[in-house]
């Protein structure tokens, strides 16, 4: 199918006013050219910070040659969507609560990767609607996709010194999302200035220490990473910096400066379930397999699992200030099937000795 060059150039901005109205805050258009992004990605990769996330380094060059992951590929349709959900209570208070439990918020309501891929969906039908069968394939975090140098690329933000897309107007709270497509569409402006300045906020809350430098983030270092992704034991240096960090870790966005000017979600989705920001530790910890599986549906937290689950929690309650009930809870789970857990409730019983 062949189309016009003024369709093209007119295309964009149809394509944004769509995206809004399907509920995207930003929609921007980039080309494919990666190459200072698979620098930055192979020197990161030579220094181990990967971890245990092995496919950072797997599908060849796909990663960062788009062309190659979807064949045709000639622009890139990114979008971001907020997902921070309202709250009365300051959350710097909620972790320094040692008895309730801190989930990353992007992880309290609905799996983001579902709602963002069914309006990524919804936005590739529009544009068909409007030029007839086009190439195109969507992306939301589930294959070797490029997304945060993509959304810069598009306009959509800079890359802070924590790694984090920043928009100058909205802050970090948002989920990033691709539409690779063949046609051949203006590109936005990329994002080329940079407003962290000198500032080190984010650097110097990291409980873990792991952003290591300005734009250099150790994930073997990161609670993000240690809680969701590392598999079997945490390492013990790294316990007690993990407080009550359940699931994943927000200290380097709660400490942005960036993110005054955030605004709350308006999806019903993204908006806290089964009480999981205001549960206790003691609480959560209770759970059995059946019930995580039950509150965890459609959920990102339940892909770490139900032994991951008790893991996390036992370090929290490990650190929480000791008390009849956060002992008695521990001690049930002595004899607990996973030596995983047995392993870390035997770590947080000795911090309460």
């Amino acid at each position: 199918m062949t189309i016009s060059q003024n369709t093209l150039s007119t295309l964009p901005q149809q394509i944004k006013s769509w995206g809004t109205a399907l509920g995207f805050q930003q929609t921007g258009i980039a080309g494919i050219d990666l190459h200072t992004a698979e620098t930055q990605l192979q020197q990161w990769l030579a220094q181990g910070f990967q971890g245990d996330m092995d496919w950072m380094g797997k599908h060849g060059s796909k990663r960062t040659h788009p062309e190659e992951l979807h064949a045709g590929t000639v622009s890139i349709i990114s979008v971001r969507m907020d997902y921070l959900p309202a709250t009365e209570e300051d959350l710097w208070d909620v972790l320094h609560n040692s008895e309730r439990a801190y989930i990353s918020r992007y992880a309290l309501g609905r799996d983001y990767h579902k709602l963002m891929r069914k309006r990524l969906q919804q936005l590739a039908d529009k544009i068909s609607e409007a030029i007839g069968p086009f190439g195109y394939r969507v992306f939301v975090d589930s294959a070797p996709v490029m997304e945060k140098p993509i959304a810069q690329n598009a306009g959509l933000g800079w890359a802070g010194k924590h790694s984090n897309i920043i928009n100058r107007d909205a802050g970090s709270w948002f989920f990033l999302g691709e539409i690779y497509t063949d046609l051949a569409l203006p590109s936005d402006a990329a994002y080329e200035e940079n407003h962290c300045g000198t500032c080190s906020a984010c650097i110097d809350v990291c409980p873990t220490k792991a952003i290591v430098a300005p734009y250099q983030v150790d994930a073997r270092r990161c609670i993000s990473y240690l809680t969701i992704e590392h598999p079997g034991s945490i390492p013990v240096e790294f316990r007690k910096a993990i407080g009550n960090r359940i699931y994943g870790c927000d200290d380097c966005q709660l400490v942005c400066p960036w993110n005054r000017f955030a605004t709350f979600s308006a999806e019903k989705d993204y908006q806290p379930r089964h009480g999981l920001d205001t549960a206790t530790l003691v609480e959560l910890f209770a759970w059995n397999e059946e019930t995580f599986l039950n509150n965890t549906k459609g959920s990102a937290i339940r892909r770490i699992g139900h032994e991951r689950w008790l893991r996390n929690l036992a370090i929290a309650l490990g650190n929480a200030t000791a008390s009849p009930d956060i002992v008695k809870s521990l001690a049930e789970r002595k004899s607990d099937k996973s030596e995983v857990v047995r392993e870390h409730v035997h770590w947080a019983l000795q911090q309460h000795e």
